[in-house]
């Protein structure tokens, strides 16, 4: 059977930072038949369920993979740290499960593919990946958003 990395929001742990899951139907239609890894690399990463909103400034999360970003919390307090430290985390949780394609949660610092906040705390987006996402994509994972969050 398929492996494939799922946010854990996705698979109705409750880990988003408003202490809330974002499970559905078409989550699950859409896992349905693969073997499913269940991450959340902010909780990873050591952060606390609920936690103080995050959005990537400066660029995204290939920017701050690079040095040249960083993740902000909306009260200004730097959490780069712990987002890289949990995408490396959600990189192994990946490799040791064998999994080759991730399906994450949409618009997420650590999780969005294709787009993301904008860093304005303004429910703005922009195009670009979070720090997991593209972590991901670096090393040969096939990255999708979730349908329908």
């Amino acid at each position: 059977m398929e492996a494939i990395l799922v946010s854990a929001c996705l698979r109705g742990v409750p880990c988003r930072f408003d202490g809330r899951h974002k499970a559905s139907s078409a989550i699950e239609a859409a896992v349905a038949a693969r073997e499913v890894v269940s991450f959340c690399p902010e909780v990873a990463g050591g952060l606390a369920t609920p936690r103080r909103p995050a959005e990537l400034v400066g660029g995204d999360g290939h920017d701050v993979l690079d040095g040249t970003a960083r993740v902000v919390e909306d009260t200004g307090r730097d959490v780069t740290a712990e987002f890289v430290d949990g995408a490396r985390r959600a990189l192994a949780a990946a490799r040791h499960g064998g999994c080759t394609e991730a399906l994450l949660m949409p618009r997420s610092p650590s999780c969005g593919r294709g787009v993301v906040y904008d860093g304005s705390f303004a429910g703005a987006l922009v195009q670009g990946d979070g720090v997991t996402a593209a972590l991901l994509e670096r090393n040969g994972v096939t990255v999708r958003s979730a349908p329908g969050v």
